[in-house]
């Protein structure tokens, strides 16, 4: 599995040279610095260990300097794993964007906003209660203990429908195009949204379901030679 580690910047909108508006999301992708190759001999399994932004070496931990000192590289502020070896990476080598192309497919992993406290309307989707005058019922949770069911009266079943804490929870959103690579930039552009605020880690790795894309990569309009001529 390929994979690289960088930061939601927010979302935009390009165009194909055929006319069709695409909405992309932008990511940046500084190198990742390989800290750490598991093999399955030593750890039981193999893994590529990838770090994130580099950290000050006074606001860093002991154990977090020694850890990156062996990969010859600065402290990290996240370090995330990517299963397998596809990358086919050593110790102490970079990750960069190119690792991907235009017309791949990945699943982009992140952590979603926090929202607070939120009842099942908002966090369920759950249908609403009569409007009529009198009922009393418009956006309460209604029957718990027994659903329907009169065989666990007096029980509430594991996965009910209840209010609580909104996002803030790990997530994947699978299956998203690769529109465009910039190497020189370090960002991608990803065809829809991806989970998390602005400025917020995520994770970008190979899709598990789907490896290309229908229709093959998209040929974008390219404005810098329009400006070239102003």
């Amino acid at each position: 599995m390929k994979g690289i580690l960088g930061r939601k910047i927010g979302m935009t909108q390009v165009f194909t040279e055929d006319g069709k508006l695409i909405p992309v999301t932008v990511v940046e992708a500084t190198p990742n610095t390989v800290l750490q190759v598991k093999t399955a001999d030593n750890d039981g399994y193999e893994a590529v260990q990838l770090g994130f932004e580099d950290v000050k070496a006074q606001r860093a931990t002991k154990a977090n300097k020694g850890h990156a000192a062996k990969a010859n590289a600065a402290p990290k502020k996240f370090a995330r794993e990517i299963k397998g070896n596809e990358l086919n990476v050593n110790l102490g080598d970079l990750v960069n964007v190119d690792i991907f192309a235009s017309g791949d497919m990945v699943d982009v992993t992140g952590t979603s906003k926090g929202r607070g406290f939120n009842g099942t309307i908002v966090r369920n989707n759950a249908k609403i209660g009569p409007k009529s005058h009198g009922s009393m019922h418009h956006r309460h949770i209604g029957s718990l203990a027994t659903g329907g069911i009169t065989s666990r009266a007096g029980k509430i079943s594991k996965g009910t429908v209840m209010a609580g804490q909104e996002g803030g929870y790990t997530t994947t959103n699978q299956n998203l195009e690769v529109i465009k690579v910039d190497m020189e930039n370090n960002y991608l552009l990803i065809k829809g949204n991806v989970p998390g605020p602005k400025k917020g880690l995520v994770m970008v790795k190979s899709a598990v379901k789907t490896t290309v894309a229908k229709g093959g990569a998209k040929t974008l309009v390219d404005y810098t030679s329009v400006a070239e001529e102003k």
